[in-house]
C-alpha cells in the first residue's frame, strides 16, 4: 500500500462518517431517530436495503465462491424477486397502516406480548451473531494489509460505526448508505475491468468465459434434485424464497430500512428497485471472481492465498514438503497456461477435457498444502490423522467392508471439518489478496474503501435494528412507568452503543468458517423460517391465537436446531421447514385447545 493508496482509503471512509454525522445532527425525536423522519424516497430505500445486505462479506467470499466453485451460488438469489412482490402485496401496506415502529409491534397486536417478545428475541440473537461477523470480515483484510491484531481492528472498525449510528440513528445509516452504494459500484466495476485488462490481449472477455467454462466455472444453472448440493434452481426459487421473504419482510435492519419511506408508493418502488437489481448484481459479483480464476490461469497463483499461514508452514519441519507441493504446481501452471491459450485460439473438447482436468489435480494440490499447513500450526492434528490413517490402513485388506468403508468416510469427514479453520481456509482471502498484488496504486484504496464501505453500512443497519427492537419491543413496552419521547431516543442511542460493543466483542471471538457468506446465512436460516412462519399465521391464520402460536414456536425453534446440528438437509431448506413446521404445530395446538375447552 503506497500513501496514494492511505489517502483514496482514510478519506473515503472519514467522509461517509462526517457527512453521516453531520447531515442527521438534529434527530430529537423517535419518529426521525428510529423511523428517519419517513421522508425517505424510493431509490434510497432501494439503496438503503441493498446496502444493507451488501456486507464485505458479500465481495470477499462472493468472489471467492465464484474462484472455487464457480457461478451456481448465483441461484440463492433467485428468490428474491418473487420475495419483494409478496412484500410489496402484503407487509408493506399492513406495516404503513399500523404506522408501527418494528415488524414485532404487529405480533403483539395480533396474538400476544409474549409472541411478540419471543420473536424479537430471536431476531435479536441471530442478527447479534451476525453484527460481530460483518465487522470481523473486514477486519481480516485490514490484517492482511497492516498485519495489525484482529481484535485491535475489529474495535476500530466497530467504533467507526458506531460514531454516526448514535449520532444520526436510521436517517444516518440510510443518508450514507447512498454513498457507500455509489462506492461499491464504482469500485467493482473498476475491477472488472482492469482485470480483463490483465488477461492476455488475444484472450478478451469473450474467450475467457469459455476457459471458465471449460473448467466448470459457469454452470449456472442446476436443475438437480439432489438433497446435498446446496445451490441449485430448486433451493433458489423455493428455500431462497422463502429466506428472501424471512429477511426482507420480518427482518428489522431491512424493514426499518423501508418503513422510514414517505408513502407506501415509495416503499414499494424502492423494494421493486432492489428485487429487480439484486439479482444481476450477484451475478456481476461472481463474474468478477471468475475472471480472477482465469487471470490466474495465465498468471502463477499461490498454494494458498493467506501469507501468514505460508510464512509459518515455511518455518516448520513440513517445508521441503511445501516446497515439493510448489515445483508441482509450477509445473502444471505451464501445463494450465499452454491449454487455456489453445482454447482461446481454437475451442474444443480435447482441450476442455484436459483443463478441467488440470483443475481438479490443483484442487488435490491445493488440499495437500492445507493439510500441511494445518499440521505445521496444530501438532494434535498431525496425531489425530495418522491414528486414523493407520486403522484405515489395518483394515484395507478387505476394502469391501463395512468397517473399512466407515472408517475412510469417519477420515474423510475429519479432514473436511477439521481443514476449516482461519488458519487453512483462504477462500476468503482470495480477492483481497488478488487486490493487493496487482491492482495499481490509488485503485487499491478505492478497493478496500469499497469493502469497508459495505462492511459500515452493514454493521450500521444491524446495530440500528437491534436498539430499536430492544427499545420499543422489549424496554419500553415492558417499563411500567411513562416517559416521555426525548427519554426513549436517549435510551435508543444507548442501545447502539450496547450493540456495537456486543458486535465487537462477538467480532473478537469469531474465526472462518468454510465460507463467510454461508456462515451469514446458514444463521439466518436456523431462525428466518420460524419467524416468517409466525407472520404468515399472524397474516392468514385468524382463528389461531397466541398460546398455540408461541408454544408451536419454541417447539420449531428447538427442531430446527436439532435437524441443523444433524445436518439433515441443506441450510436453505430449513427456512421452508421451520414456517411450514411452525404453521402446522399452531394449527394442531389451536385445534386440541378447542376440543378440550
Amino acid at each position: 500500500m503506497e500513501l496514494t493508496d492511505w489517502i483514496v482509503l482514510i478519506g473515503t471512509l472519514a467522509a461517509i462518517v462526517g457527512y453521516g454525522t453531520w447531515k442527521t445532527r438534529g434527530s430529537k425525536s423517535s419518529e426521525d431517530y428510529i423511523r428517519g423522519g419517513s421522508t425517505t424516497k424510493w431509490w434510497t430505500i432501494g439503496l438503503s436495503v441493498m446496502a444493507t445486505q451488501a456486507s464485505a462479506i458479500t465481495f470477499l467470499s462472493t468472489t471467492g465462491q465464484a474462484f472455487s466453485d464457480g457461478m451456481g451460488f448465483v441461484q440463492f438469489y433467485f428468490g428474491v424477486p418473487i420475495a419483494m412482490v409478496i412484500i410489496c402485496m402484503v407487509f408493506i401496506p399492513l406495516y404503513h397502516k399500523l404506522k408501527v415502529y418494528t415488524a414485532y409491534e404487529f405480533l403483539e397486536n395480533r396474538f400476544d406480548l409474549k409472541t411478540r417478545s419471543l420473536t424479537a428475541i430471536l431476531f435479536l440473537i441471530q442478527r447479534g451473531l451476525a453484527a460481530g461477523i460483518t465487522i470481523f470480515a473486514p477486519a481480516i483484510i485490514l490484517s492482511v494489509v497492516l498485519g495489525w491484531n484482529l481484535v485491535t481492528l475489529n474495535i476500530i472498525i466497530g467504533v467507526l460505526v458506531i460514531i454516526y449510528t448514535v449520532s444520526g440513528g436510521t436517517k444516518a445509516v440510510s443518508v450514507t448508505q447512498k454513498q457507500q452504494m455509489f462506492i461499491i459500484f464504482a469500485g467493482m466495476f473498476t475491477a472488472f475491468f482492469i482485470i480483463l485488462n490483465l488477461i492476455p490481449e488475444d484472450v478478451g472477455f469473450v474467450k475467457a468465459l469459455d476457459i471458465a467454462g471449460a473448467s466448470g466455472k459457469m454452470e449456472v444453472l442446476d436443475f438437480s434434485f439432489d438433497l446435498e448440493n446446496r445451490y441449485t434452481i430448486w433451493t433458489g426459487l423455493i428455500g431462497g424464497s422463502f429466506l428472501a421473504l424471512s429477511y426482507f419482510g420480518t427482518d428489522q435492519s431491512q424493514v426499518q430500512r423501508y418503513l422510514s419511506g414517505k408513502s407506501v408508493k415509495e416503499m414499494r418502488w424502492g423494494m421493486m428497485f432492489n428485487g429487480l437489481l439484486k439479482v444481476p448484481m450477484q451475478f456481476f459479483i461472481l463474474l468478477v471472481g471468475v475472471m480472477v480464476f482465469v487471470f490466474y490461469q495465465f498468471n502463477p497463483a499461490p498454494l494458498n492465498f493467506i501469507d501468514s499461514s505460508t510464512e509459518k508452514v515455511m518455518a516448520s519441519e513440513y517445508s521441503d514438503e511445501y516446497d515439493a507441493l510448489k515445483i508441482k504446481q509450477a509445473l502444471l501452471f505451464d501445463q494450465k497456461q499452454t491449454v487455456s491459450l489453445q482454447l482461446a485460439k481454437s475451442y474444443n473438447e480435447a482441450d476442455k477435457k484436459q483443463l478441467l482436468q488440470l483443475d481438479s489435480i490443483e484442487k488435490t494440490y491445493r488440499a495437500e498444502a492445507k493439510y500441511l499447513i494445518k499440521r505445521a500450526i496444530d501438532g494434535d492434528y498431525g496425531k489425530e490423522y495418522d491414528k486414523l490413517s493407520q486403522e484405515l490402513i489395518a483394515l484395507q485388506a478387505n476394502p469391501e467392508s463395512d468397517a473399512y468403508k466407515e472408517k475412510k468416510a469417519e477420515l474423510t469427514s475429519w479432514y473436511k471439518e477439521s481443514a476449516k479453520d482461519s488458519e487453512t481456509n483462504d477462500r476468503d482471502y482470495m480477492f483481497i489478496s488478488f487486490i493487493l498484488k496487482y491492482l495499481p496504486f490509488g485503485l487499491k484504496g478505492l478497493l478496500l474503501a469499497v469493502i469497508l464501505s459495505a462492511a459500515m453500512s452493514s454493521t450500521a443497519s444491524e446495530i440500528n435494528a437491534l436498539a430499536t427492537i430492544t427499545s420499543i419491543d422489549l424496554y419500553k413496552r415492558n417499563l411500567k412507568e411513562e416517559k416521555d419521547d426525548t427519554h426513549y431516543v436517549k435510551a435508543t442511542k444507548m442501545f447502539t452503543l450496547g450493540w456495537g460493543i456486543l458486535a465487537i466483542i462477538i467480532a473478537c471471538f469469531a474465526s472462518l468458517a468454510e465460507n463467510l457468506i454461508q456462515l451469514v446465512n446458514i444463521i439466518g436460516s436456523i431462525f428466518y423460517g420460524n419467524v416468517l412462519g409466525i407472520f404468515l399465521l399472524a397474516f392468514f391464520f385468524k382463528k389461531i391465537k397466541g398460546n398455540a402460536v408461541f408454544t408451536a414456536a419454541v417447539i420449531t425453534q428447538i427442531a430446527i436446531v436439532a435437524v441443523w446440528w444433524i445436518d439433515l438437509m441443506p441450510y436453505l431448506w430449513l427456512n421452508l421447514f421451520g414456517c411450514v413446521l411452525v404453521i402446522i404445530i399452531a394449527t394442531i395446538l389451536q385445534a386440541t385447545q378447542k376440543k378440550v375447552a
